[in-house]
């Protein structure tokens, strides 16, 4: 991969991989630092990355990442609860809070499973590719995902 085609994936892929990172971390500043994270593992492995590749390889990067960064997240105790994002601004509409919440309840391998496949529209092969799991697997685990995120959007006291 060439300097042209470095920026061109840039361009390309920034924003759809900022918005995977967003819905996997739940944190703007987070996802900006998968996001720089992925293209910096990008340009040290150009020489080994075909341009057609790219965007399959940063989405990789990128979900390995938001995984990791939970993970140390998780081992972090807070001695005061950090203020909450969850603050109503104008123009929030509800129905993206119940979503969000719905998705929250998910773990983070199904969570990545469904933004891969219904946000950005990976196929399943591909969304093999990128978490390392076989096509059966990505079937079943988004299965159960949509079963769960199903479970809490049409019980009634989520109704909007």
């Amino acid at each position: 991969m060439e300097l042209i085609e470095y920026n061109a994936s840039v361009k390309q892929w920034a924003d759809a991989l900022f918005r995977f990172a967003y819905k996997c971390t739940g944190n703007p500043e987070d996802a900006r630092d998968v996001v720089q994270g992925s293209f910096e593992v990008l340009w040290q492995k150009r020489g080994d990355v075909p341009a057609e590749k790219a965007k399959a390889f940063l989405f990789q990067v990128a979900y390995r990442q938001a995984v990791d960064n939970y993970r140390k997240q998780s081992r972090v105790t807070y001695k005061e609860q950090p203020e909450s994002e969850e603050v109503h601004k104008p123009g929030h509409s509800d129905l993206k809070r119940v979503l969000d919440r719905a998705l929250n309840r998910l773990d983070d391998q199904q969570k990545a499973l469904v933004l891969l496949k219904d946000y950005e529209g990976y196929s399943y092969e591909e969304i093999g590719q990128i978490t390392g799991l076989s096509v059966t697997q990505v079937k079943v685990y988004l299965h159960r995902a949509r079963k769960t995120l199903k479970e809490y959007l049409v019980s009634v006291e989520h109704v909007i």
